[in-house]
């Protein structure tokens, strides 16, 4: 019979026999797949790889230093179009996701078909990651950043609508009410009743989306996306580590400052 703590005092709570076999159950049913899991790992792993990683490890870290300071001269410019392959894509998954949160939302499209089809639309944007999206579209339109903005763009659109129509079903109607009782106009219901209440949210999942693609287009840049992902990837090949050191550094610096913005953004709307 198990104990259940309650402040200095301990409680008997009384458990039937079939609910503590359950329990037994569960947790023997969870030790057989992690067993299970766990072999079939150990397996695939080449072992005296991994225990040969610290010593592949410390010769990476050495052959990192000193850092090879006159690759900033090709780092910056690519940090630049990183930047851009953010807020271009960010912008125009920020655009797309204005009517698409609207036909998602049950309280703006009644229609059951509609709003199926959108939120098919935007579990598929959010289902492929931005680095698959990107090997697609470098098929497509060729690799450069054109290919990266649309790779950014359409995995931004899911989560950004997915958390602005959830905010329209949730929205106060009673302002709206208010405001339709008064003789006000479609456009006026909209843009005093609407935009008071959805403008904070969507401005602060627009500038978080912003921050996590910033991250993203770091790496795009690996599979033809353009950006700094190109010279890292560039850098890896070439086994140049002095290099790669300081693209690491730049990204990380860049992230940072990225997480500074979007918090006090995010902080001065809410």
């Amino acid at each position: 019979m198990p104990v259940r703590s309650m402040g200095s005092e301990k409680q008997w709570v009384y458990k039937a026999g079939g609910q503590s076999l359950r329990r037994y159950l569960y947790w023997l049913a969870g030790i057989v797949v992690f067993l299970a899991s766990f072999r079939v790992i150990s397996e695939a792993t080449m072992w005296p790889f991994v225990w040969d990683a610290p010593a592949q490890m410390f010769d990476f870290l050495s052959r990192m230093f000193p850092p090879d300071t006159r690759y900033m001269n090709r780092v910056l410019p690519a940090l630049w179009d990183t930047i851009n392959l953010a807020i271009f894509g960010t912008l125009v998954a920020a655009l797309i996701s204005i009517p698409l949160s609207v036909l998602a939302a049950k309280n703006t499209t009644p229609n059951a078909l509609v709003r199926l089809a959108t939120l098919a639309i935007l579990v598929t944007s959010r289902s492929v990651t931005s680095l698959i999206w990107a090997l697609l579209l470098v098929q497509i339109v060729g690799p450069g950043l054109f290919a990266g903005m649309l790779a950014i763009a359409i995995r931004g659109v899911g989560m950004i609508s997915k958390i602005f129509y959830e905010t329209i079903e949730e929205i106060n109607v009673e302002p709206i009410e208010a405001i339709k009782a008064t003789g006000a106009s479609t456009a006026q219901v909209f843009l005093y009743g609407y935009v008071p209440q959805l403008l904070p949210a969507f401005v602060g999942v627009t500038v978080y989306r912003w921050e996590i693609n910033i991250r993203e287009s770091t790496i795009i840049g690996i599979v033809g996306g353009g950006g700094i992902g190109f010279l890292l990837n560039s850098a890896i090949n070439r086994l140049r580590w002095d290099q790669v050191i300081v693209v690491l550094i730049v990204i990380l610096i860049t992230v940072f400052l990225a997480e500074w913005v979007s918090a006090k953004a995010r902080s001065f709307v809410a």
